[in-house]
């Protein structure tokens, strides 16, 4: 097999993974020295689903060839497979690498996926190898035909199945136990409901929350909720990572972030029509949108340009349209701080005024460029 080079995460950095800090804090790794050293990797889970001509609910399982090295002629998930590394590797890229396993193994094409949508993080701890699992689940055309790798599957065995016969197979076949759980889990889940095939009823349009790390704010996070308040009446804003500051990525505390948005939109008269609130992050992809919502309250409509933000909103069924964006290139906090840092005031261009003068009275220059000198550009 093809040494292929996997995305590897040190031990105490796993829990960055749980707020989408993918990039940041993976690196490349060899397959073979993964295993070898049992440094933790990313992997994925699939786990495929169909509803037929009937509109019966179908599951595909794996039953995994008897020649394989773990886990011989075990029932498991319906695909899985190391994440290759990747700059600037983001959670779309990593669901890419679960259609491509699906591919590799069974025989299935990407244009068969209807949904794909990412359920949380797991971590194996009593796996040999230390993987770090992204479950995926999926939903793919009725029409869909298998073409099973036999080197990977027992092609026979592995197939769609009914409800009932899953339910068989979990009580009196060998499963791997990772997968029995899941399984256990979908078949107790409403299927339509999990991938919003249910007729959604119009929401209302009154109250909006926007999501942000607000590093620094600037006339891109303005420019959207400008667009937001021509249709809402009401903005929550929501200060992410509130419990970083004096980072060279989180320069500024949630205090210093909530006084630029506070003071820029007062200045362009929307006294009325914003609350702020502090979001720390809790590391649990899984119940991230239920602790912003208990700190938030009621709203309804999600706004936000994280890919990682949306997924999360939409997976627990919230209203999440298309991203309000500027010229994201070039209005971006990473840029902002990066300009500063090489003291060119290029970045005046990109915050509102007032933010400019924010960030002078508070040092923030200074703290930038001090930040970025320790740990480096």
């Amino acid at each position: 097999m093809e040494d292929e080079t996997l995305a590897a995460i040190k031990e105490e950095d796993i829990k960055y993974l749980e707020s989408g800090q993918i990039s940041k804090y993976v690196y490349p790794i060899s397959r073979k020295k993964a295993h070898e050293r049992q440094i933790a990797h990313l992997i994925v889970r699939v786990f495929i689903m169909k509803i037929n001509a009937e509109g019966k609910i179908q599951y595909l399982l794996q039953k995994r060839n008897k020649t394989r090295k773990s886990f011989p002629n075990h029932f498991t998930d319906s695909a899985s497979g190391h994440v290759l590394f990747k700059e600037d590797l983001n959670l779309q890229d990593i669901k890419t690498n679960a259609i491509r396993e699906a591919e590799e193994e069974l025989g299935i094409s990407k244009k068969n996926f209807k949904h794909t949508k990412f359920q949380r993080i797991e971590k194996e701890e009593d796996n040999f190898t230390g993987e770090i699992a992204y479950i995926f689940f999926c939903l793919v055309n009725p029409s869909t035909q298998l073409n099973p790798d036999p080197k990977e599957v027992d092609p026979d065995a592995t197939k769609f199945y009914s409800k009932e016969e899953v339910h068989n197979i979990l009580k009196e076949k060998k499963n791997v136990d990772y997968s029995r759980t899941i399984w256990k889990e979908i078949l107790n889940t409403d299927v339509h409901a999990l991938f919003s095939l249910k007729e959604r009823k119009e929401n209302k349009k009154e109250i909006a929350l926007f999501l942000g790390r607000f590093q620094p704010f600037h006339k891109g996070h303005v420019y959207v909720l400008e667009q937001i308040l021509e249709t809402y009446e009401q903005v929550k804003i929501g200060i992410g990572s509130a419990q970083l500051s004096f980072q060279k990525d989180n320069p500024f505390t949630a205090a210093e972030r909530r006084r630029f948005i506070l003071e820029t939109l007062n200045q362009r008269g929307y006294e009325e029509r914003f609350l702020i609130y502090e979001i720390p992050d809790i590391f649990n992809a899984s119940k991230w949108v239920d602790h912003v919502v208990s700190i938030v309250g009621d709203f309804d409509t999600l706004f936000s340009n994280s890919d990682w933000v949306r997924e999360l909103f939409i997976n627990k069924d919230y209203p999440v349209p298309p991203k309000i964006t500027l010229e994201m290139d070039k209005y971006n906090g990473t840029r902002i701080r990066q300009l500063i840092a090489e003291n060119n005031d290029e970045w005046l261009d990109l915050v509102p005024q007032e933010m400019g003068n924010l960030i002078e009275e508070i040092n923030g220059v200074k703290r930038i460029k001090d930040l970025y000198e320790k740990e480096g550009i």
